[in-house]
């Protein structure tokens, strides 16, 4: 956690620090198996009427505890990048971010070591201040996409580790059970797709509930959608070529033009990512991207559909939205956790080490990394565990 603190985030660590100190998400057994990739891409970016917001972990060892998690907002019109992590409550198990509205974000700490619920968070000037919401007495899962915000109406989503999707309006001290994983995997739809696992979940513009997850059935990407009480198959159709191959939503998220998703299909070197785009009900796919056995690291969402995705070796691949095709960026400078499109068309790079963060900024058709700001984050080495 950082040294910042407010009133409410004092209020905050009142009602969570009691649970016990958050340590590494390397100790929760939740987070092991299929979880673990969906963790790796916790460090994100999204993009909401407020601006921009960045998801990166900084400090030291997650073998040590000394792993934070942080929050930084770039608002709409600007290009300095400002701090707002949550203050109050042990972070090192990642942060979750949803959309909700306007200058309005939610955040979740999943939980790590002692803390066995999920601890929520709302601002609702940007970043400025924060309030306590819930908090949701469960596990978060390990996806950035596993938590939601309805537009209009604030009911809020969450996607568990348990793999049951919950529901809950604004005040989040209410949650009831939409679907599990295995009632879901039991329906037709399911049953179909032969779903092995709940990976996102996000609300449509229109605040319908979609769930996404694995497929072990080749040739099928798993999308859900309910209507009229019933779980209906809603993803893309894949071309011939992705037939014979299992296919991962990998995320599932709502922007500012519609819903987006990223695919992985098949495994191992061969593995190749496909990004979609949803509005109207009508779905449209990118050219596939090989990974060449790369890991990714990290994919995420800005102005126009683009889709930015961390690859290892300091590796990046990008796409400006459904009318673009996958180029590589310039290689990326030294630690960069989190790679955010910008409205112009450049990016920018955080690059985190240790309690210090770099912004570096690659402009619209240029070549080369500049370092734009640098920022010192004040985090309390050994205060988890």
């Amino acid at each position: 956690m950082t040294g910042r603190r407010t009133a409410t985030g004092l209020a905050l660590a009142a009602t969570v620090l009691a649970a016990g100190c958050g340590a590494s998400g390397a100790g929760n057994s939740l987070t092991r198996g299929t979880a673990s990739r969906s963790a790796a891409l916790l460090a994100t970016s999204l993009t909401t009427a407020a601006g921009t917001w960045a998801v990166t972990v900084m400090g030291g060892s997650a073998a040590s505890h000394n792993n934070f998690w942080q929050l930084f907002v770039r608002p709409a019109g600007t290009s300095r990048w400002k701090l707002v992590t949550p203050p109050g409550v042990a972070d090192n198990g990642g942060l979750v971010v949803a959309d909700a509205g306007g200058p309005s974000l939610i955040t979740a700490f999943r939980p790590s070591h002692y803390l066995t619920f999920t601890p929520l968070a709302v601002t609702r000037d940007g970043g400025q201040a924060w309030a306590v919401a819930g908090p949701l007495d469960a596990r978060l899962a390990s996806s950035p996409d596993a938590l939601a915000a309805a537009p209009g109406t604030g009911r809020l989503l969450a996607l568990l580790a348990s793999g049951t999707a919950e529901v809950a309006r604004p005040g989040y001290t209410r949650w009831t059970t939409l679907t599990t994983r295995r009632v879901l995997a039991a329906t037709p739809a399911g049953r179909s797709c032969g779903l092995d696992s709940l990976t996102a979940a996000v609300f449509t513009p229109a605040g319908t509930p979609l769930l996404a997850g694995r497929c072990s059935r080749p040739g099928t990407a798993g999308i859900f959608t309910s209507r009229g009480g019933a779980w209906q198959a809603a993803g893309p159709a894949l071309p011939a070529v992705l037939t014979r191959q299992p296919i991962t939503v990998l995320r599932l998220t709502r922007t500012l033009t519609g819903i987006a998703a990223l695919l992985q299909a098949g495994t191992g070197p061969a593995a190749r990512l496909i990004a979609a785009w949803s509005a109207g009900g009508r779905w449209i796919l990118s050219s596939p991207v090989r990974l060449r056995g790369a890991r990714l690291r990290s994919a995420s969402f800005g102005p126009g559909g683009a889709v930015a995705l961390i690859l290892g070796g300091n590796h990046a691949e990008s796409i400006t939205g459904p009318a673009g095709s996958w180029r590589p960026l310039p290689t990326l400078p030294a630690g960069t956790a989190t790679l955010t499109p910008g409205p112009a068309g450049g990016f920018n790079a955080l690059a985190a080490r240790r309690t210090r963060l770099t912004v570096w900024q690659l402009g619209d058709g240029s070549a080369t990394w500049h370092a734009t700001q640098i920022m010192k984050v004040p985090i309390q080495f050994g205060s988890s565990g």
